[in-house]
């Protein structure tokens, strides 16, 4: 059997859940119009609704939708 390095690091990560407050600084804008992009220590993505005009500031922001993938997790999340 063959474990996928990628799977078994993601199995041990904490995972945050919706309704869960974390700390983001946001660094850049996202995809849409309205979003800003932030990482966790641990690289995981933040994308932050109403976040564009928030760039350059660190923000208590609240999950509402975590997206895991073998490639990685990403968390979306409200201000």
């Amino acid at each position: 059997s063959v474990l996928n390095i990628n799977d078994l690091a993601n199995a041990v990560k904490i995972t945050s859940l919706p309704g869960e407050e974390l700390k983001v600084k946001i660094i850049q804008e996202g995809r849409e119009s309205d979003q800003g992009v932030g990482f966790l220590p641990d690289g995981t993505m933040v994308v932050v609704e109403d976040g564009r005009n928030l760039i350059n500031k660190t923000l208590n922001v609240t999950v509402t939708k975590v997206l895991q993938t073998s490639a990685g997790r990403m968390i979306f999340a409200k201000p």
